[in-house]
């Protein structure tokens, strides 16, 4: 009896423990660092919002948002912070053109001097870093699930891969050589305007499928509808990211319970990784067959060399390739999406006469 016992005061005791200790290292996360840093900015001068327990600043950010697009702009005007970035906007006016603010528990030094931005960018490559995939997938970042580890996110030897093979594809020459396929693709989209005459046309919509088509067809050698459900779904994935961007979320739950968005985006990252796959066996099956010589010089080949690469040092994994291409399909679908933000909650239309 007496060893029972010793076994389970033992047992209540692992399990107090254990809950003390993760106490304490919530706390420290979301309570002691945050006002830590807090208190060391203020003493240098950069202040901003109050730091709230596990939000941040979150909730205000939201609230900014969404009294910013409640109405349309009252005149079109260059002069778009205050409404696509209400909360800079409104926390330069109040903390100065430097300040400090939070994402959750992350504190994000907000810089809008222009000689400091362009001094950071000059001499601070190595104490200002990128936050990398493996940073974003302990934070359970929605942004690594359309970037993957690609050129954006990627550093040191495997962004200096990527980047020479993205310059290959993108140079001066190999841009001027595109011109013809992408005066084709706006050429088709003024011709089918002319049925609208007289209508009005859903611009977003347009500029969406042309750039879409031009993508598609300058960097992966594809028709759009090759790439389309591509696009559909990084869409989708953009505005899952967006809702959830200034959200707090707890890492140890996530691990064991996931929410309705989570759950779609991983489901919708695996889907684009199929279709990116499935567009790749494409051209590996016309050079298989003898339908081509080679896997092209586009963007979408120049991947294919580098990932059938005899030389490990140049080789990338087949992750690295979808990444890739999900980056540059991303490119151009951010390009509309950046727009369609600034007009959220706002119906536009052009009339053609």
């Amino acid at each position: 009896m007496n060893s029972m016992a010793n076994i389970s005061v033992l047992v209540v005791g692992v399990v107090c423990l254990s809950l003390v200790i993760a106490l304490i290292k919530v706390l420290h996360k979301y309570w002691w660092k945050p006002l830590r840093i807090q208190r060391l900015m203020s003493r240098q001068g950069i202040n901003g919002p109050p730091y709230r327990f596990i939000h941040g600043n979150n909730k205000e950010t939201i609230k900014m948002k969404q009294e910013a697009l409640r109405n349309p702009m009252p005149t079109l005007s260059h002069d778009i912070l205050p409404r696509v970035q209400p909360q800079i906007w409104s926390r330069i006016k109040l903390y100065g053109k430097n300040y400090l603010s939070w994402t959750g528990s992350r504190a994000m030094l907000v810089i809008t001097e222009p000689e400091l931005i362009k001094e950071l960018l000059k001499s601070s490559e190595r104490a200002f870093p990128k936050r990398t995939s493996r940073e974003r997938k302990k934070e359970d970042d929605f942004v690594l699930k359309i970037l993957g580890d690609g050129l954006v996110t990627s550093e040191g030897e495997k962004w200096a891969k990527k980047r020479k093979l993205a310059n290959h594809a993108f140079h001066g020459e190999t841009l001027k050589s595109m011109t013809p396929a992408v005066i084709a693709s706006v050429e088709t989209m003024l011709e089918s305007w002319k049925l609208f005459e007289g209508k009005e046309i859903e611009v977003f919509g347009e500029f969406r499928l042309l750039t879409s088509e031009v993508i598609s067809r300058i960097a992966f050698g594809s028709s759009y509808l090759d790439g389309e459900k591509i696009f559909d779904m990084l869409m989708k994935l953009s505005v899952i990211t967006n809702r959830n961007m200034f959200k707090a979320r707890f890492l140890v739950i996530s691990k064991f319970w996931k929410s309705a968005d989570q759950i779609e985006a991983d489901k919708l990252e695996k889907e684009i990784h199929n279709c990116v796959i499935k567009i790749v066996k494409k051209r590996e099956e016309k050079v298989a067959n003898g339908d081509a010589n080679s896997f092209g010089t586009d963007f979408l080949g120049l991947l294919l060399n580098a990932y059938h690469d005899t030389d490990k040092k140049n080789r990338i994994s087949q992750q690295d390739l979808v990444d890739e291409c999900k980056t540059f399909y991303f490119a151009g679908q951010e390009t509309c999406w950046n727009i369609w933000q600034q007009q959220k909650k706002r119906t536009e239309s052009i009339t053609m006469k």
